[in-house]
């Protein structure tokens, strides 16, 4: 008797061709499934080309029904809301959807040091990166920073990820498990993803906790009282490891009245000077002791701690500094998309009335009001930029001296130089996303530093 039967190979379908998708697409791929991925819009060039390479088929432009509703699993891209047509259509099918963190950790034994929370996540993680591969260890870092997790398990070998998350990744992931979980704060944010429902949100985010048991770590903000009231309501079985400005009990991380930054754990205890963290600010603050706090839970020596909390560098559009130009200073903080950012940047500034803020954007149903105590006591005007910048205008009508509405980011720019007088901070802190007029956060902030570059010649 002949068996004539053909061995199944799993259909794996990802949608969204950019970084994560195109890196579960090669962990498919290498795992011997049957690929195809799905891009409704333009894949970039770079990564068309890697799919090309690797003999992936795909398609741009469309999502073509009868080579997706066949899929075993999909891998969906974060940005892709699950009531997108397709993902509606998918979900009738019932066809598993999964995100792409999830799919990479079923094929990696390393330890996930996974950080998430409405702001600091991007300098938390790659300041926890730069401490551990400063200490040697072999380390990957991933997420929204960072190359694909699922490109690296298929093509290299990390005994650590440090990865960034997003509540949109945290959606559709169900059996991973990070070994340190890391939550800053939450503040509303996203909302319109969430039915305008902040709970739906703060769901999202505690994800990160799932499947946590005992042997792991939850690293949060002692004193965000939305994190407070979440944990009254649940059970975490992993060991808490809280963080505070101030020395409260069980915080394992905290400043004491000498101004030293103590950090005590299990295994490693560790006591610096605040003065000599290399990034300064209330908030920063906060991102060093969980980056401090994560790498002595992996046991890293505390000389090379202290030493990567000294030097290491800042982040790329959070709080940088770009020029002083006649005795202004000029800061590109475009990283912060929503009103709590701005608010963490207020407040590293100092007191005295001597800031230039430019706010606007793709407003994402911002509340003002967190941020008008520190616009009263410390900015002397407001340069709106964005196409539509009424609701801002309206707001801080009558609360700072002086308001410019301005529709370009060189209009915004010149009117900052021509308000601004020595021993000013002009800050780009816009509380918006920037979709009205430029590509990404990070193309606005490339456009300001140039802008501001060029007020120099």
């Amino acid at each position: 008797m002949t068996d004539n039967s053909i061995t199944h190979r799993k259909r794996l379908v990802v949608l969204g061709g950019g970084e994560s998708g195109v890196g579960a697409a090669i962990l498919g791929k290498e795992k011997g499934m049957d690929v195809f991925l799905s891009d409704y819009g333009n894949i970039p060039q770079r990564y068309a080309a890697q799919l090309e390479e690797e003999n992936i088929p795909f398609e741009q432009g469309q999502h073509s029904e009868h080579l997706i509703l066949n899929a075993d699993e999909v891998v969906k891209s974060p940005g892709i809301p699950p009531t997108a047509p397709i993902m509606v259509k998918i979900a009738e099918k019932g066809i598993p959807v999964i995100s792409e963190i999830e799919f990479a950790g079923r094929y990696t034994d390393a330890k996930m040091v996974c950080i998430t929370g409405s702001n600091g996540k991007t300098t938390t993680t790659l300041l926890t990166y730069h401490i551990l591969r400063e200490a040697g260890i072999n380390v990957g870092l991933a997420g929204n920073v960072g190359r694909s997790l699922a490109l690296q398990v298929a093509r290299e070998h990390h005994d650590v990820y440090v990865i960034e998350l997003s509540s949109f990744q945290l959606e559709n992931m169900y059996d991973f498990k990070a070994n340190i979980a890391v939550m800053l704060n939450i503040t509303p944010d996203h909302l319109d993803r969430y039915d305008y429902k902040m709970q739906n949100y703060i769901n999202a985010k505690f994800r990160i906790i799932r499947n946590q048991t005992p042997e792991d770590a939850f690293i949060f903000w002692q004193d965000d009282p939305v994190i407070e009231a979440q944990l009254r309501q649940i059970t975490i079985e992993a060991a808490k490891y809280p963080f505070s400005e101030h020395m409260e009990e069980e915080a394992a991380a905290y400043v004491d009245t000498l101004d030293n930054l103590i950090i005590n754990t299990p295994r490693t205890s560790l006591e610096m000077p605040r003065k000599d963290l290399s990034l300064h600010g209330l908030h920063n603050l906060y991102n060093s002791m969980a980056a401090g706090l994560s790498a002595c839970l992996l046991n890293i020596r505390k000389e090379d701690i202290r030493r990567a909390l000294e030097d290491f560098e800042g982040v790329e559009h959070r709080l940088e500094f770009v020029a002083d130009i006649d005795g202004v200073r000029y800061i590109n903080d475009s990283k912060a998309t929503n009103v709590n950012s701005c608010w963490y940047a207020l407040e590293s500034m100092p007191p005295g009335g001597n800031v230039i803020l430019i706010l606007g954007g793709k407003d994402k149903g911002n509340d003002y009001s967190e941020i008008e105590p520190l616009v009263r006591d410390k900015v002397k005007a407001i340069v709106a930029m964005g196409l539509h910048n009424e609701k801002i205008v309206e707001f801080f009508g009558g609360k700072v001296p002086v308001i410019r509405d301005t529709h370009s980011l060189q209009d915004a720019v010149d009117a900052c130089a021509a308000l601004a007088t020595a021993g000013d901070t002009v800050l780009l802190s816009p509380c918006c996303a920037s979709f009205d007029l430029f590509q990404s956060y990070e193309d606005r902030g490339r456009r300001f530093k140039n802008a501001v570059k060029a007020l120099k010649k």
